[in-house]
């Protein structure tokens, strides 16, 4: 969560739209264009809402986000359980599906000896990205037993109740916002072609400022900066 403030963002519009007391748009209005500009702000940069979580998994193999949650991130690792302090146990890699059901075709089946074998130990996870609010893990867990894991996923930024709300992402898109917020406010007049102009314009910077922020930090992301490889692979 950042710092600013509905206010902050709104009044800098405000003087950009030269409506300082909000005879044309009204705080409510633009509060409302602020709240859709952090969702589409989540939508093109899910990272924008990273959240870490640690879940109590499902009997079987298929698990489910929790609430709010839009696209998993990464599976992190075992949790001994669900408190804060709790203690973080073997981690867990990603695998392709194919390789799992090539090795174990049976692996979603809660009768074979896979389950009780591994109690609810998850030794990999594997995530389609066509159905980004599901997950699976290996083995499956067995029906009774209290199976933890760590967790990032993109969640649902929380609308802002009013303009004293602060924003529900990081500060630093706070310029993006601000132009999401003008290019739905220049869409209100739309029809007159400068204003239709001004709205095409604000949305490119919208999109071009988180598009270049992913860039920057793509380029400073310590795998990449590095040099780092895949870690040794470790078989199902």
């Amino acid at each position: 969560m950042g710092t600013l403030t509905g206010t902050n963002i709104i009044d800098r519009a405000r003087f950009t739209l030269q409506d300082s007391s909000g005879v044309r748009w009204t705080d409510a209005e633009l509060l409302t264009y602020l709240n859709d500009g952090q969702r589409e702000l989540v939508n093109f940069r899910p990272e924008a809402k990273a959240t870490h979580a640690n879940v109590l998994l499902a009997a079987g193999t298929e698990q489910t986000l929790p609430s709010g949650g839009l696209r998993l991130i990464k599976v992190t690792r075992n949790m001994s359980g669900s408190a804060a302090d709790a203690t973080g146990g073997k981690s867990i890699r990603i695998i392709e599906e194919d390789l799992v059901n090539s090795i174990d075709p049976d692996w979603h089946d809660p009768t074979v000896t896979g389950y009780s074998a591994h109690g609810s130990v998850v030794k990999n996870y594997i995530f389609d990205g066509d159905d980004p609010k599901k997950f699976y893990v290996y083995p499956g867990i067995k029906s009774g037993s209290s199976a933890y894991i760590e967790i990032v996923y993109s969640a649902l930024p929380t609308d802002l109740s009013s303009v004293s709300s602060t924003i529900d992402v990081d500060d630093i898109y706070g310029n993006a916002l601000l132009n999401f917020v003008l290019y739905r406010a220049y869409l209100k007049d739309a029809e007159y072609a400068a204003n239709n102009q001004r709205a095409g314009s604000h949305y490119q910077l919208f999109t071009s400022s988180i598009a270049g922020g992913g860039q920057a930090e793509l380029s400073l992301d310590p795998n990449v900066a590095r040099g780092a490889t895949a870690t040794p692979g470790a078989g199902v």
